[in-house]
């Protein structure tokens, strides 16, 4: 099994001055969080960038969340969810996390989430979101900080019925996301689909799909296909000469594929909760500062890991640094009390974000560099549609 890898992080305590009892026991107190995150294979880049946007965040606050100096450790999830089961034991168990962040696959998501919670940890998402754990399979030690996986679809399906497509073609991998990124898209579009395709996880040549799309000639082609899957996509979709039939998508043309797709992903529509283009001051100095430090445009992933550290930092600050108060821990992060880079953000009842999602076109910048950009507003404030069957225990 790949060791464990841990980054130490503030755990000099200051001196403490003479004061309550309370604050001599949370200076002597280390918060320990685990990065669980997809860190290796074609899809590494993604888990990168969760990871970066996660520590650019606590090393910005002096190495301490809630005023506690903080250790963190990561974990590659190999996205394996036997291997992210074994891991994320030895986070919660051996190393005790009190709070494991991940995963980014819905997959691993469903592998983890058990070990992570039933040993009285909090598990906080930066990406995964799915349809199970924002409904009947809530839980109340998870939050999503991110979205849940139908919505950023269905920003795409109301576009392609506002834009009036008859026929569409969907594409997406065989896996819980996957089947949950085409429900979005049907459930905001109400025209026909000519076909939907699902590809094994990790499939990186799509010659056989893309004949199928010229054959069926449909208005516009809808795909989720994240990391390297997107990547080969998007080029042999150019190669193939497909071009002029639109090309929407959610996690396929974003910051982290635009490195290797280039010019071939511009002008492609997506949909996100964010972009780095967001209009507001603290999303610019996150955007600033990240590509100081790391030398590439952050996407949705690198910011949802940043915020996530910033809703673990307003939990434990509204304890006191207490973190055996588990039931105090979880209504402040239900209260999610911090400044989302994105604006607009509360917990839904099934601890899932209320949120505005946006329309997204990639573009080209004066720089050489690519990036997405707001298009315009689809949904303000919404919640999912699997609320209302969560019963929170």
């Amino acid at each position: 099994m790949t060791r464990l890898r841990t980054v130490a992080i503030g755990l000099l305590a200051a001196t403490a001055l003479a004061g309550s009892a309370a604050a001599e026991d949370t200076a002597n107190e280390k918060l320990t969080v685990g990065l669980m995150l997809t860190l290796s294979g074609p899809a590494a880049v993604l888990g990168e960038q969760g990871r970066d946007g996660f520590l650019l965040a606590v090393e910005q606050m002096g190495g301490k969340l809630g005023g506690v100096p903080t250790e963190v450790t990561t974990a590659d999830d190999e996205l394996k969810p036997d291997v992210a089961a074994n891991k994320a034991r030895e986070l919660v168990e051996r190393d005790g996390a009190d709070f494991v962040v991940g995963p980014i696959f819905s997959n691993i998501a469903g592998a983890i989430v058990k070990p992570v919670t039933e040993a009285g940890s909090f598990l906080i998402s930066p990406n995964a979101g799915p349809s199970n754990l924002a409904g009947e399979a809530c839980n109340k030690n998870f939050f999503a900080v991110s979205y849940q996986n139908d919505q950023n679809h269905e920003v795409l399906g109301q576009y392609a019925q506002d834009q009036g497509y008859a026929r569409v073609f969907l594409l997406a991998p065989n896996y819980q996301a996957g089947k949950d990124s085409l429900a979005g898209f049907k459930h905001a579009y109400k025209g026909e689909v000519v076909n939907e395709l699902y590809t094994p996880l990790g499939q990186l040549d799509f010659s056989a799909e893309l004949a199928q799309i010229a054959a069926a000639q449909p208005d516009a082609v809808f795909t989720f296909m994240p990391g390297g899957m997107g990547v080969n996509l998007v080029k042999q979709y150019r190669q193939a000469g497909l071009e002029s039939i639109p090309f929407l998508s959610a996690f396929t043309v974003d910051e982290t594929t635009l490195p290797a797709q280039k010019d071939a992903a511009v002008g492609f529509f997506g949909g996100s909760d964010w972009a780095p283009d967001m209009d507001n001051e603290q999303s610019k100095e996150f955007v600033k500062a990240y590509e100081a430090k790391y030398g590439s445009v952050p996407g949705s992933y690198a910011m949802h890991g940043y915020d996530a550290a910033l809703l673990i930092d307003s939990a434990v600050k509204a304890v006191g640094g207490d973190l055996s108060d588990k039931d105090g821990l979880r209504k402040a992060l239900e209260k999610a009390d911090f400044q989302s880079l994105r604006g607009d953000f509360k917990f839904g009842p099934n601890h899932f974000p209320i949120q505005d999602f946006y329309l997204v076109k990639v573009a080209k910048r004066d720089d050489g560099k690519y990036e997405t950009r707001i298009e315009k507003k689809i949904f303000d404030d919404y919640q999912d549609n699997y609320a209302k069957d969560c019963k929170m225990d």
